[in-house]
């Protein structure tokens, strides 16, 4: 069991359902044939396996879609914050790879630092074995899963629906799933997201090695790791030590593949790892919305990478994914519960309110961070690096007991600081 708490008693209870209008809404949802899910779920990383979760802890009937067979790889550096931590599921069992205690900061290589912590920051995993354990939880709180499944369309009005309150989902091969309630977690470039009409306003590319290495050198990392700002504006690069393999990546704007591909090729020869063969490289887009997106259409919600939710400067996206599809499994039992458009209507727009209260700030904010750090990396690395507030800051970011609005909010000189940048 990892040492770190999971999540409090009041949300342990979840989100069940409302109470019946009337005894003749009792009657015809009494009457709902097997055939039609309370709730399909899109997708099954940490979004859409935390929606399944919230929903069939809830006491509904739940599907849950994966068009892979899992456990498969993602592109992610695998930092688990503690946000991430707290928004697993009780008795969700951590497979850390490492415990980080320290970050070398460095500015493209060069004004290397290392700032400690005799407390832990945050956890180290790898994706497969932490997807695979998410969608476990799943399972076992009664989510039904299906691995293999691409979906084509999904459909609201027409002749594949039988009734206003049903979402048809249709799969390759022309089957048909039909659902009081849809979670789209499948990704930014996902049906889902198309569908509900998701707008995204920045989009990076991020390439990433998994490079095993010897012994010698992985005790050299181990519990510590490598932030690079890099080259170019809003990139950065990373280190991460996962045992006898480091995951490296960049990230950086879409639009110079070129440069990006350099920057790592770079980054891990300055690192003195050219030699060591990468088991797996890989490369992924990372899309952030628009403040207007929509979170929902109809009886469709969308939540993590599907609805373009991450933050903005750093690009994680793992606790916005754990906290997204939370929020979008208790309030799909509300929408599937609706009995009639304008009902499954305002349920829907009460998860964008949880969403844009809550993650909606962090991105904002987030935002501004990151113009800040196009603007003047070299600037946010003195700070980091030689102002022991701001390393405070990063520490409590890390590990969940603060965020960048909280710090915004609450300290004034954290406010005058962006203000000065944004003007």
């Amino acid at each position: 069991m990892s040492s770190w708490g999971h999540w409090s008693d009041q949300e342990q209870k979840h989100i069940v359902s409302s109470e019946n209008a009337d005894a003749g809404r009792e009657h015809e949802e009494q009457s709902v044939p097997e055939s039609v899910w309370d709730v399909v779920v899109v997708g099954a990383g940490p979004a859409g396996a935390s929606a399944a979760y919230a929903a069939a802890v809830a006491g509904r009937r739940v599907l849950l879609l994966e068009k892979a067979e899992l456990p498969r790889y993602k592109t992610c550096g695998g930092g688990i914050i503690g946000f991430s931590r707290d928004s697993l599921p009780p008795g969700f069992e951590l497979p850390l790879r490492d415990r980080v205690h320290a970050v070398t900061f460095s500015l493209n290589g060069k004004f290397a630092r290392t700032r400690r912590s005799r407390r832990m920051l945050f956890g180290l995993i790898n994706r497969p074995e932490f997807d695979a354990g998410l969608v476990e939880h799943a399972q076992k709180a009664g989510a039904e899963l299906r691995t293999g499944v691409a979906v084509v369309r999904v459909e609201q009005h027409g002749s594949a629906v039988p009734d206003r309150r049903t979402v048809a989902v249709v799969l390759t091969g022309g089957e048909t799933v039909l659902a009081r309630a849809v979670v789209g977690a499948d990704g930014s470039a996902g049906r889902i997201g198309a569908h509900v009409g998701v707008k995204l306003d920045q989009v990076d590319l991020g390439l990433e090695a998994e490079i095993p290495v010897p012994e010698t050198v992985a005790e050299d990392w181990a519990g510590r790791v490598l932030i690079d700002w890099g080259p170019m504006p809003g990139s950065y690069g990373w280190v991460f030590p996962k045992g006898d393999t480091l995951t490296v990546g960049v990230i950086s704007a879409r639009g110079d593949g070129a440069g990006t591909k350099r920057y790592l090729e770079d980054f891990i020869a300055r690192l003195g790892l050219a030699g060591f063969e990468p088991t797996i490289s890989s490369g992924h887009l990372t899309r952030c919305r628009s403040d207007d997106s929509p979170l929902s259409r109809g009886r469709v919600l969308v939540c993590g990478d599907a609805a373009g939710l991450l933050e903005p400067w750093t690009r994680e996206g793992i606790s916005f994914a754990l906290r997204s599809g939370r929020l979008a499994g208790e309030w799909a039992v509300r929408v599937a519960e609706a009995h009639d458009a304008v009902d499954a209507r305002r349920q829907a727009l009460n998860y964008a309110f949880a969403i844009k209260a809550g993650l909606g700030v962090e991105m904002s904010v987030g935002r501004r961070m990151l113009k800040l750090f196009e603007r003047r990396p070299g600037v946010l690395h003195a700070v980091l690096t030689g102002f022991r507030p701001a390393w405070t800051a990063f520490a409590g970011v890390t590990r969940g007991t603060t965020s960048l609005a909280e710090l915004v909010r609450t300290h004034p000189l954290a406010q005058r600081a962006l203000s000065a940048m944004d003007r």
